[in-house]
């Protein structure tokens, strides 16, 4: 055995244990170590704990600790920390419970066995209490994603869901853990907890690093409440629970996967409980949840695919398809040719169909719907019969189409040039409909102009349709870049904060990655429009923002209702639907590959006009328009 450092001060020391040399002496000590840790009253019982912490996070699946009693010293710590506030608050045993919390968490992420043991050593209880909020926010953190994890495994979850104050437990915390950790931490830097800066910053000190980690962290405990209510969902007998107006209304704007990408967020627990026809009835009941789930479905983001499984669904569901069909349609016709989506194949396949099935099943009285949607699904159909067409088409009268539509295209381009943008609109419209159906790549720019004029005629709802077709067509998906900053600023005249971050910063990326010399993004220069819309949306879509307005932290200002900091200069955040709306052209918005040789000749030529604006456009001022799109 290694001889103990003559000049450690703590007997028994963890760290002098685990330099034992002999397993079998060394197994024993530790096994000691954890039995007696939690009847001390020593000095220094936070360095081990610690120690012990870090080891969790860097070999979570080493069964040794667990074998040796480890869950059983960290349920016995967590308890001496909630019943004992004298020894909590001696030297640093403040930190203990989050430790110990964290450690249970860690040792239960991966492996159902070691889920097991902690149950069997009576984890459930203390991190019950801590849950309630019995210490800090801080410690309700590390409680529910333990018991997230827990409640993953078959063989563990009925020992969590015996508790059960914890659903009603995790709701309120997803609902207002925002709200928590901005009043209890964000907003009042002198009454901060120092040991709360500590956790945060982990020895990177600062005010400004504690309120960045502030925000990483409420968001993961909200998307760690949306774990474990997600764990609950999937049983029947606990939807009622779940399905209350006030919860179900805010979970498509929890974001909390941003942080954690593992996270199902607000959408992925939508789709878990649109998956059972029980938690289908109070999704198409509630007011403003359809809407939402339709402007995630055009979203860009990794959960684009999660909010259209909810509304195919909802549409296949007979008790809920004529409460959500009108407001539907018209985001699924957008979707309808979309091919891969991730892991997903054919998914405008499975939307074509779902709605041809939904068209053929509706009848009259309760389950009529409109005309205006009937006509959108037989548009869609008639689309799907030309394509076929046209595969027996020869490919001389496919030439011939392409052509017809190249010469009406152009005559759109030369009447939004002269400021005829109504007009432009209507040609783009006339050169789609004599466009092949497979020649995707003309159909884009089509559809991509066309948005751009829905922009400036102020039809932000039209433009999305255009631009969310074009983002489906390409190849890619969802990368055209131009189409991704027109649906940027179209959301951004809905007041849709998040949808115009999401496709702004999208539109950044592809600029970094585009060889199109007016889309590239030289010296790694963000352009300036595009940085001026998203330091606006992220000031709008701030985390903190409802909470900050309701304790008085931020103010509105303005008919538009956009909320600023005090310190803010709203010059600087001019509305960039106002000031960038058709300004794209020479600042990032020319193709060199949309076209195909078919395509080419006068298309090729670069943007080199004014940047316009609405009141430009109003006024009959002359616009110019760039060959391939405006």
């Amino acid at each position: 055995m290694d001889k103990v450092s003559s000049d450690c001060p703590y007997p028994g020391c963890f760290f002098c244990v685990m330099k034992e040399g002999n397993p079998s002496k060394r197994r024993g000590s530790i096994l000691k170590f954890f039995r007696e840790l939690p009847s001390q009253d020593d000095d220094g019982q936070v360095l081990p704990i610690s120690g012990l912490w870090n080891t969790a996070m860097a070999h979570p699946n080493d069964p040794e600790f667990i074998e040796l009693g480890i869950f059983e010293c960290m349920a016995a710590l967590i308890w001496k920390g909630l019943k004992n506030r004298r020894w909590l608050s001696h030297d640093q045993n403040i930190y203990i419970p989050y430790y110990a919390a964290h450690i249970i968490g860690s040792y239960t992420m991966n492996m159902e066995e070691f889920a097991e043991s902690a149950v069997h050593a009576g984890v459930i209880p203390p991190l019950v209490e801590l849950l309630r909020g019995r210490l800090t926010w801080v410690e309700q953190r590390v409680a529910v994603r333990a018991l997230g994890h827990l409640a993953t495994y078959a063989s563990t979850f009925p020992a969590v869901a015996s508790h059960g104050e914890i659903l009603e437990l995790s709701i309120q915390l997803a609902m207002s853990s925002l709200e928590i950790v901005y009043s209890h931490f964000y907003q009042y830097v002198d009454r901060r907890l120092s040991y709360h800066c500590d956790l945060l910053t982990r020895g990177m000190g600062g005010v400004e690093m504690e309120s960045r980690k502030a925000e990483e962290w409420a968001s993961q405990l909200q998307c760690w409440s949306l774990q474990l209510i997600n764990c609950f969902a999937f049983k029947p007998e606990f939807l009622p629970t779940i399905c209350k107006p006030e919860f179900l209304i805010k979970l498509p704007g929890m974001w909390g996967g941003l942080v954690n990408e593992n996270s199902p967020a607000g959408i992925g627990l939508l789709r878990t409980i649109c998956h059972h026809k029980l938690g289908r009835g109070p999704v198409a009941s509630c007011p403003g949840i359809i809407e939402a789930l339709c402007n995630i479905a055009r979203s860009s983001d990794d959960w684009q695919y999660m909010a259209i499984d909810c509304l195919l669904w909802l549409l296949q569901d007979p008790n809920t398809c004529h409460k959500v069909f009108d407001k539907v349609v018209p985001a699924l016709i957008d979707l309808a040719e979309i091919t891969t989506l991730g892991d997903h194949k054919k998914f405008g396949d499975s939307i074509v169909n779902v709605l041809q099935d939904c068209i053929q099943s509706q009848g009259s009285g309760r389950n009529s719907v409109s005309n205006r949607s009937k006509e959108q699904i037989e548009d869609l159909l008639d689309s799907k019969q030309r394509l076929k067409r046209e595969k027996n088409m020869p490919k001389e009268d496919l030439h011939i189409k392409q052509a017809a539509a190249l010469v009406v295209k152009l005559e759109g381009n030369s009447l939004f040039s002269s400021g005829n943008i109504a007009g432009a609109a209507s040609k783009y419209s006339e050169a789609l409909s004599l466009c092949p159906m497979r020649s995707k790549k003309e159909r884009v720019v089509l559809y991509s102009n066309r948005a751009q004029c829905h922009l400036l005629l102020q039809q932000p709802l039209s433009a999305i349709s255009d631009a969310t077709r074009a983002l489906c067509l390409h190849n890619p998906v969802n990368r055209h870049a131009k189409s991704l900053w027109r649906r940027a600023q179209a959301y951004d005249m809905l007041g849709l904060a998040k949808e115009s971050l999401l496709d702004a910063i999208l539109f950044i990326n592809e600029c970094s990655q585009s060889n199109d010399p007016d889309l590239s993004l030289r010296q790694n220069k963000v352009p300036d429009y595009a940085e001026r819309l998203v330091k606006k949306q992220m000031r709008v879509a701030w985390l903190f923002r409802e909470a900050a307005i309701k304790h008085g932290g931020v103010h509105s200002q303005g008919d538009g209702g956009d909320i600023y900091g005090p310190e803010t200069d709203d010059s600087e955040w001019e509305t960039a639907s106002e000031s960038d709306i058709g300004n794209d052209g020479r600042e990032g918005m020319g193709d060199d590959d949309d076209d195909d040789g078919d395509w080419k000749d006068e298309d090729e030529r670069k943007d080199k006009y004014d940047k316009p604006s609405i009141k430009d456009i109003k006024h009959g001022y002359n616009v110019q328009l760039a060959e391939e799109e405006p």
